[in-house]
């Protein structure tokens, strides 16, 4: 076997494999994309490369096959990089430390980046195949879909002649999707006033949280370690003349926040009374998550007597006035398709600058006028206390179509082959078929993938058994698009 772990199918996870050594964060996708190029030329394919490192990689039709619609697979470049926090791996040069666990693959304390390189793994791999049979195939690799689909918003389509689409970027075995949420990002800048005060400093951390997608496991109720904070700093504020100078929370907006700490000045003779209030917080949050998130803890640790330059009393009162208030989690349902969360928004990043408060927050809905109001609502508090709010990053909706060939057809196709009873169904995180939707006229696209857990956390783990099922759906579903 060319693949290290010993897996099958060979050839998906030796190319897993190799991309797994790529540092191939968000924002950090040139090498990746290069090695896409340079498999293209080794297996002299067509090959296209845009200035943003967008790939599209396309292989004529074989034998028998040349009048058949062609495929378009497509997938994304890009993972989200996180680690625990004894994790030394850098992302930004190093690659990550595969290892298997059953039938889990997975990064020893990081993501493994299942989403999305299972996408580009299968892709190189049917390309490679010389005993396949198949219609043309396009393969499309977008950058940087998980930090707000910029790769989609400027890729050249003008090679793709398909209009039949594969999207692999879900990961739930048996189910096939067909239609996504639209969304977009809120940042939040407050300005806020520093003076200069001494006592002893405080490190308040709240950890031990799941995490995760903020769209595809919005509904599971975990906690947001920065709004869990904003509870802890409210119970002080009501009982203890602390002050801040530092506060941290989440890397991305689109995970839900596992960690975040706060540091605070206090005088001596409360350093006690904080601990009993953090102590009482901890023990409330013990009990309301003791099913989602078991592990949560808060923590205080003491850095003894500084003098360090806080912020103001009411830059304070704001920072956590901002924070309880923000609206986080679920907001509606959809009132057509029962159990799928319709609008959402999660307070991904928190960070207390030398000048100024920033947090981004991710709004989702498959409803365009819901997520517009659920924008301005959130704009609205952030310009109540004084700060600058705006929208970023929007990204459409993926509407839903009752007549699909292609779902109907990879629907019936995973039926037969394993004997299972696929599920059809939307999904409430976004996908790039949205843009596909609205840039090739008559689009027909599905999405669906194996097996993969906890995706965004360093827990993340793809289901083996499953990527070799998907595979085979996959090579037969070409083989059947004469």
């Amino acid at each position: 076997m060319r693949n290290s772990l010993n897996l099958n199918p060979d050839s998906v996870f030796y190319y897993f494999e190799q991309l797994a050594k790529i540092p191939h964060g968000s924002g950090n996708t040139k090498a990746v994309s290069d090695y896409c190029v340079n498999f293209a030329k080794e297996h002299n394919l067509e090959c296209h490369q845009d200035a943003v490192n967008n790939v599209i990689i396309i292989k004529e039709a074989t034998k028998g096959y040349e009048n058949s619609d062609p495929i378009i697979i497509q997938g994304h470049l890009d993972m989200v990089c996180e680690k625990e926090e004894n994790c030394n791996i850098d992302f930004m040069k190093d690659g990550l430390d595969l290892y298997v666990d059953g039938d889990f693959l997975k990064a020893r304390g990081t993501t493994l980046g299942g989403d999305d390189g299972i996408a580009v793994a299968f892709g190189l791999a049917l390309l490679e195949d010389e005993e396949l049979e198949h219609p043309r195939l396009e393969m499309i690799f977008t950058i940087d879909e998980e930090t707000g689909m910029d790769g989609v918003q400027a890729i050249d389509l003008s090679p793709i002649k398909g209009h039949k689409m594969l999207n692999i970027d879900s990961d739930e075995e048996g189910v096939f999707l067909t239609s996504c949420a639209g969304g977009c990002e809120v940042n939040i800048s407050l300005p806020v006033d520093r003076v200069k005060t001494k006592g002893t400093a405080l490190k308040i951390t709240v950890n031990g949280l799941q995490g995760g997608h903020s769209g595809a496991e919005i509904h599971k109720e975990r906690g947001n370690a920065n709004k869990l904070l904003a509870r802890v700093m409210k119970r002080l504020l009501d009982d203890v003349d602390y002050a801040l100078y530092e506060l941290e929370g989440g890397l991305k907006h689109n995970a839900i926040t596992r960690m975040a700490t706060c540091s605070v000045i206090v005088d001596d003779k409360d350093v006690d009374l904080v601990k009993k209030l953090v102590a009482e917080v901890e023990s409330d949050l013990k009990k309301e998550y003791s099913t989602t998130d078991k592990d949560v803890f808060v923590s205080v640790e003491n850095l003894g007597g500084k003098e360090l330059d806080v912020i103001d009393r009411t830059s304070l009162t704001k920072i956590v006035f901002l924070l309880r208030e923000m609206p986080y989690g679920v907001q509606a349902m959809s009132a057509d398709i029962e159990g799928l969360v319709e609008t959402s928004l999660n307070l991904g990043i928190s960070k207390l600058e030398k000048d100024a408060y920033e947090c981004e927050i991710s709004v989702r809905s498959s409803v365009a006028s819901r997520k517009a109001e659920t924008v301005e609502r959130v704009i609205f508090l952030g310009e109540f206390i004084g700060a600058k709010a705006e929208a970023t990053g929007s990204y459409p909706a993926w509407e839903y179509k009752k007549d699909s060939t292609v779902r109907t057809d990879i629907a019936n196709l995973y039926k037969e082959l394993f004997n299972e009873e696929p599920v059809v169904t939307a999904i409430h995180a976004g996908l790039e078929c949205g843009y596909f939707d609205q840039m090739i006229p008559g689009l027909d696209a599905v999405s669906f993938g194996p097996k993969n857990l906890d995706i965004h956390t360093p827990q993340e783990r793809l289901s083996i058994s499953s990527t070799e099922k998907y595979y085979k759906l996959l090579k037969e579903f070409l083989k059947r698009a004469k």
